[in-house]
């Protein structure tokens, strides 16, 4: 993927362009939280990932292709809203392929703390895929199921002076509970343990906060780091955790940010092979800071 083709601006001038957006996208003190891309992010925000397209094996063998669409609107600068929908593929072997959309996501997420000395977010949310909005060929469920979940980031900036290649560490996640809203019969849907992380090390942090090594573009302003997603029902001891471990890399600019991850199961009842994941992410809050970036209540 080619990278915009600019001259890199000045360490100072670049700290002020990021910092600027400090109430909106992912800002606690000099610390940026870059969004990411299969665990939900910490913080309230006016923002666009489209598309996000991946691609993936199940555990089944069935070959799975999405692209996902994800808006987010701050209702007040603490209360946000987002909307999500995803088309799926899916090609069995030896089976005929289906498509269409999965059930519609809906999602609120309050922002309880952010600590700037401390580089610290703490929200609360609930997301909500709504039953029946999707397509049954591709196995949408027929039910609702709601996730409230807690949401945490963390930098490692006050890190003492003899760790100072450590501070542009930071981690983010989020544990939540998907619970659905149907009649309990054995055998039914069960109450799933959702947990999510990131371990991001931000060269953007680097240079501008610790040591300014002379990065040029577009490696200035580049995150790599590692999600892992992990999902565990509660009610059927005998089934495994599964999830998905993501290395990759993401290039965050003013405007906009592109990320791309491996997608590597976490054990056989999680899939099989290497997939993929990769996203084009706009910050609204920056791209239109007097109309569509503003809350829509309060400044």
């Amino acid at each position: 993927m080619a990278f915009p083709n600019f001259r890199a601006a000045p360490l100072t001038a670049a700290l002020v362009m990021f910092s600027g957006a400090a109430l909106a996208h992912g800002f606690a003190g000099a610390r940026f939280f870059p969004a990411t891309l299969i665990t939900d992010d910490p913080f309230v925000a006016d923002e666009w990932s489209f598309p996000t397209l991946s691609w993936f094996r199940g555990e089944d063998d069935v070959a799975t292709s999405t692209a996902s669409m994800d808006f987010a609107k701050r209702i007040t600068s603490n209360l946000g809203v987002e909307l999500a929908e995803t088309y799926v593929g899916l090609r069995p072997i030896g089976a005929h392929s289906a498509a269409g959309f999965d059930n519609l996501s809906v999602g609120l997420k309050y922002q309880l703390l952010v600590d700037g000395p401390h580089e610290t977010i703490l929200a609360l949310g609930a997301d909500t895929d709504i039953g029946g909005t999707g397509a049954m060929r591709i196995g949408a469920d027929d039910f609702t199921t709601v996730t409230p979940a807690i949401f945490f980031g963390k930098g490692f900036g006050d890190l003492s002076a003899g760790m100072s290649l450590l501070r542009p560490l930071a981690i983010t996640g989020s544990v939540g509970v998907g619970v659905p809203v149907t009649s309990r019969v054995p055998g039914g849907p069960a109450d799933v343990l959702e947990i999510g992380f990131a371990l991001e090390y931000s060269l953007i942090y680097l240079q501008t906060q610790v040591r300014d090594l002379g990065m040029r573009a577009p490696f200035d302003r580049m995150v790599p780091l590692v999600e892992m997603s992990l999902q565990k029902p509660l009610d059927y001891a005998i089934q495994r955790i599964t999830g998905t471990i993501a290395p990759g890399v993401l290039w965050a600019g003013q405007y906009v940010q592109i990320s791309a991850e491996a997608l590597v199961p976490l054990n056989g009842s999680s899939g099989h092979g290497i997939g993929f994941i990769a996203q084009l992410h706009f910050y609204i809050d920056d791209l239109f800071p007097q109309s569509l970036g503003r809350p829509l209540l309060g400044a």
